[in-house]
């Protein structure tokens, strides 16, 4: 069989300049042009259209070209993020020796860096340092100095402005504000009789006048709590003065957990996470599904929905205030009760941040002070360019100093106050392009990611957010969700990246929803499949997963459902045979997310219920179901039920996460895929220390099947997808030893079997999948008895 081996990878007191700091808002350079070189270093050309819904943003389906070729993937353990360099240089760009194919974009790559190290050293100039900079919520807002509390709001559009609220009737005339030459409002309310003169808890609001002689009430942009009357249906949002004295303060109790070696993430939503049809709460999660989190070896969680919206239904995506956290869940005590839980449970905490777009609410959210003033005077660019026609929002201008300020003092925000360890940034394809992406297919031609279409303006932005993160918290992991996959997205900015330490491999999703929808099994590529996992850039890690929350709205289908359908809700009893349909589907279930995470990336993701097979879409209340919670909660009965098919997904689950924390193959540099099979549908691979065996045949059981390897010895069963704690057959022997024989000259590729110098035989019965490590002869047979992976968690620390 024809091999190709590729290598795709190997082993950074308040003041404002008078002067526009970011310079022109579009980049007029003009760059040189050259035909399609497509991606490098193993990357196919991809074409994909990113239309998106408002609400969930969903991908269209992926149309990916492919060749023949199998590919093999080396990777550096340190390639992503190594150190940040102060001082940057705009000459000699890394990316370019990297990828010598990027050669005629150097004069892009040159401008947006001068154009980085240009913000950067007005900043540095005007506030001393970026991370001072990003310290914007010390000093906006409502803040507590000596014997006072100090509020200022950046509204320079307004032309009078008072404070209102709880504590002075909702009358400002008391409370009147002075205006400076930024544009900033300001006003000290002293403390009366030594207490706080606006008591914690009280509500609050902005009370400012229009240009056209109106006054007009709105929530504080920096607020960092905000809450709506419960008791009246779409109440508006009023800002809340949030400072409990001590006794009320939650207090971390545990440090942060080291960084993983890899990520393996639960993606998870607060408010849905309740058996009940019913919004949870943050401390119901951490003492209810936490644990259930690290019992199945996740070892970080990403929390969605986080930063308050006024929309439910928008899954946290439409934010309104940025700096509070959102109210249905609870407060910011509770908030922080959640994340120290787990980080005493080894667990890692990212947070969703939304800064591609706001909400377009005037009442409850940022975009209502926005009243018709000029672009630098607001957090938006004007005009279409300031408006997100799919989404039906709001879009910021980033060269605008105060925007700077707003956005990185939130990203310190969250790291600092709350002790979150990253964050996945949404929706950086629509920061990337003027375009946003919209009605653009991206084949992978590099003239697509640098051109006048790129937003030089956001590059700029996200290149300082990620050197703030790493500077602040050096072990942060920051994830990117770009579909259009940009050249440098994951590479330090040092080198003339923009810095980001994982991307999301969003094409893997769509390539097998494409296949559930459209292709019988027997129609199914191995080529095809592998070369989509395996297609990410050279030194740029990715993070893969088969399906997310997007797969999981009303609307669409998760792979379990698209596998099972109706047969979810009748056919998962284990007191009576699984029908064809249910034994179909909780095999090629299994399979798709353990091939994925094998192959896919350097980092995994399940979101929330995906594991054991959730059977319902998720529907958040809405009138069109009557405001029913119903469809937006998680049935784990369904998992814990001994009686139900489900827990044999729950259990293959865990078992692959506890395979990766046993053998660290998700950070492995080793990934050479030796064979992909068509006509018997299997496909060979060897990640880190284990080799892998797919058997996506539907019927035909391979005895005797011979599989490539590296090194000689004995080779035992790790993971067994067929075996019966997973709902499988037992049909293969986990106490067999496979002993290897010699493959042609050591080193001479077209001697060896299938490009490796050893083999040895399995059993590969159909739909199956069966990972083998290689024993350590000088391991005790106990030992290496313990080594297989079971259906047991992981022992965990006695946490009190």
């Amino acid at each position: 069989m024809e091999i190709n081996f590729n290598v795709l990878s190997k082993s950074i007191s308040y003041s404002s300049p008078k002067v526009s700091p970011g310079g022109a808002s579009r980049n007029k350079v003009c760059f040189p042009s050259q035909h399609s070189t497509g991606l490098k270093f193993g990357s196919q050309e991809r074409s994909w259209d990113i239309s998106s819904t408002p609400k969930s943003r969903v991908r269209k389906a992926e149309r990916m070209k492919h060749n023949s070729a199998v590919s093999a993937v080396l990777t550096d353990d340190n390639s992503t993020m190594t150190s940040l360099e102060e001082d940057v240089g705009t000459e000699n760009i890394g990316l370019i020796k990297l990828d010598p194919a990027l050669e005629p974009y150097l004069d892009h790559f040159k401008y947006r860096m001068k154009r980085y190290v240009d913000q950067k050293k007005l900043i540095e100039k005007y506030e001393g340092a970026l991370e001072e900079f990003a310290l914007g919520y010390l000093k906006f807002g409502f803040n507590r100095e000596e014997g006072c509390i100090v509020y200022r709001e950046w509204a320079p559009a307004a032309q009078e402005a008072q404070v209102i609220g709880d504590f002075n009737g909702w009358n400002g005339s008391n409370h009147r504000m002075e205006k400076d030459q930024f544009g900033v409002w300001s006003i000290r309310i002293p403390d009366v009789d030594s207490d706080p003169a606006i008591p914690h808890n009280s509500r609050v609001k902005f009370h400012f006048k229009h240009g056209n002689g109106d006054w007009i009430d709105r929530i504080p942009a920096w607020i960092k709590y905000a809450t709506a009357d419960a008791t009246r249906f779409a109440a508006p949002y009023d800002g809340v003065y949030w400072d409990p004295p001590p006794s009320e303060r939650y207090h971390f109790k545990y440090p942060r957990p080291p960084k993983p070696k890899a990520p393996r993430i639960y993606e998870a939503h607060v408010g849905m996470s309740s058996s009940e049809p019913r919004v949870n709460s943050y401390r119901e999660f951490a003492d209810d599904v936490l644990p259930r989190i690290k019992a199945n070896n996740y070892n970080t969680v990403q929390l969605m929905a986080v930063m308050e919206h006024s929309y439910y239904g928008s899954f946290g995506y439409h934010v309104t205030n940025f700096f509070a956290v959102s109210s249905r869940s609870g407060n910011p005590e509770d908030l922080k009760y959640l994340i120290d839980k787990a980080h005493s449970l080894g667990l890692q905490v990212l947070v969703d941040v939304v800064h591609s777009h706001a909400s377009n609410n005037v009442t409850d959210g940022l975009n209502g002070f926005d009243i018709g003033q000029s672009s630098q005077e607001s957090y938006f660019h004007t005009g279409e360019r300031g408006y997100h026609k799919l989404w039906d929002s709001r879009l910021f201008n980033y060269a605008n100093w105060e925007v700077l300020r707003f956005l990185l003092s939130n990203l310190r925000w969250w790291l600092e106050e709350y002790k979150f360890d990253g964050f996945r940034f949404d929706g950086v394809t629509s920061m990337l392009y003027v375009h946003h992406g919209i009605n653009m297919g991206f084949t992978g031609k590099y003239h697509e990611y640098f051109s006048e279409a790129t937003d030089v303006d956001a590059v700029v932005y996200l290149m300082l957010a990620n050197n703030l993160i790493h500077k602040i918290f050096p072990d942060a992991t920051v994830i990117a969700e770009d579909v259009s996959g940009m050249p440098g997205l994951g590479r330090p900015v040092s080198e003339g990246g923009i810095g980001f330490d994982y991307r999301l491999a969003m094409a893997i999703p769509d390539k097998w929803i494409d296949y559930l929808k459209n292709k019988n099994d027997e129609e199914w590529s191995m080529k095809e499949v592998t070369s989509s996992l395996t297609n990410r850039r050279y030194t740029e890690k990715c993070i893969a997963y088969a399906e997310s929350h997007d797969q999981s709205i009303v609307g669409d289908k998760t792979i379990a459902f698209l596998l099972m359908d109706k047969e979810m809700y009748s056919g998962m009893s284990c007191l009576t045979d699984a029908s064809p349909a249910v034994e179909r589907g909780i095999a090629l279930h299994k399979m798709i997310h353990f091939f994925t995470m094998a192959l896919g990336g350097e980092g995994y993701l399940n979101f929330m219920g995906n594991e054991f097979g959730h059977p319902d879409w998720i529907d958040f209340p809405r009138e069109g179901n009557n405001w029913s919670y119903d469809k937006c909660r998680r049935q784990w009965n369904l998992a814990d039920s001994e009686h139900l098919r489900y827990k044999f997904m729950n259990a293959f689950d865990r078992a692959m996460n506890s395979l990766d924390e046993k053998f660290s193959f998700l950070a492995a540099g080793k990934q050479i895929v030796s064979s992909t099979d068509e006509d018997n549908k299997v496909v060979v691979f060897e990640r880190g220390d284990l080799v892998f065996v797919f058997n996506f045949h539907p019927d035909k059981t391979h005895k005797g099947y011979k599989v490539g390897c590296d090194l000689p010895g004995k080779y035992r069963v790790a993971l067994d997808s067929d075996a019966w704690d997973f709902g499988g057959h037992g049909r293969v022997g986990h106490d067999v030893d496979h002993f290897t024989s010699p493959e042609g000259i050591p080193g001479v590729l077209k001697t060896n079997f299938n490009g490796r110098p050893n083999s040895f035989k399995v059993l590969s019965p159909a739909r199956t999948c069966v990972a083998y490590y290689r024993v350590n002869e000088s391991m005790s047979e106990t030992e290496d008895d313990q080594t297989a992976i079971s259906n047991e968690p992981l022992p965990t620390a006695n946490i009190e």
